[in-house]
C-alpha cells in the first residue's frame, strides 16, 4: 500500500525492453513527508496526512501543526487499513513504487470554460433545413407543462472542466530516483503543473482526500 502527491510535468514517450513505445505521463513527486498519523476510536482505517513543497511563507498555525518538521505548503490526507506502519516524520519518495505496479491517479481536470450541451454532453446536432433556423445547437424541450419546473440534475449547458476525476489501473513504466520523476503509461488528468496523487490499487483501500 504506497500513495504520494506530485505535479504533472508533461506527456512524452518512452521504449521498453522489446522496442515497443509507450506514451506515458512524467509526474515529478519529491519525497513527501508524513505530518500526521490519526487513529480515531472505533473506526477500522487511520487517517495519514502527507505534505510536500516546502515553504516559506506559513502562517503561525501551520508552522506549529508542522513543528520539527519540513514546512511543506501541500498538504493532503490518505485513509489506510488499520495495520497500516506508518509514523509522523516518515518519507515516502517515489522508490515506494516499481516499474509494473499498477496505480489510481487523481487530479483536477483542466478547465474548458462555458460550454453548450453538444460540447458538454454530447448532444446531436438538430436539422440545418426544413424550417429549423439557429436551432442546431440547443438543446431541444427542458421541461413540458405537466411536469412543471425542469428537474434536478438536467443536462444543460454550462460550467465544463476542472472536475476532480480518478484514472483507475495505469501502469508505471519507469522510475528516476535521481530526478524523482514517475513515467505513467497514458494519460492523467489535469494540465501541466497540475496536482496529482498516485495510490497503488493493492486491497483498494486507500483513498484520499
Amino acid at each position: 500500500m504506497t500513495f504520494i502527491v506530485g505535479r504533472k510535468i508533461e506527456m512524452t514517450q518512452q521504449f521498453k525492453d522489446d522496442g515497443t513505445v509507450v506514451a506515458v505521463t512524467l509526474i515529478k513527486a519529491e519525497p513527501n513527508v508524513v505530518t500526521q498519523v490519526c487513529d480515531p476510536i472505533d473506526c477500522e482505517h487511520r487517517t495519514v496526512q502527507i505534505g510536500f513543497e516546502v515553504s516559506s511563507k506559513l502562517n503561525k498555525p501551520e508552522s506549529g501543526h508542522l513543528k520539527d518538521l519540513p514546512q511543506v505548503q501541500t498538504l493532503k490526507e490518505f485513509r489506510v487499513a488499520k495495520d497500516a506502519d506508518f509514523s509522523r516524520g516518515d518519507s515516502i519518495t517515489v522508490e515506494s513504487f516499481s516499474p509494473g505496479n499498477h496505480v489510481d491517479v487523481t487530479g483536477v481536470s483542466k478547465g474548458k470554460g462555458f460550454a453548450g450541451v453538444m460540447k458538454r454532453h454530447g448532444f446531436k446536432c438538430g436539422q440545418a433545413t426544413h424550417g429549423n433556423k439557429d436551432q442546431q445547437r440547443m438543446p431541444g424541450s427542458i421541461a413540458s407543462f405537466p411536469q412543471g419546473k425542469i428537474i434536478k440534475g438536467k443536462r444543460m449547458a454550462g460550467r465544463m472542466g476542472t472536475d476532480r476525476v480518478t484514472v483507475k489501473n495505469l501502469e508505471i513504466i519507469s522510475i528516476d530516483p535521481a530526478n524523482h520523476v514517475i513515467a505513467i503509461k497514458g494519460a492523467v488528468p489535469g494540465a501541466r503543473g497540475g496536482l496529482v496523487m498516485i495510490k497503488t490499487r493493492e486491497g483498494k483501500l486507500v483513498w484520499q482526500a
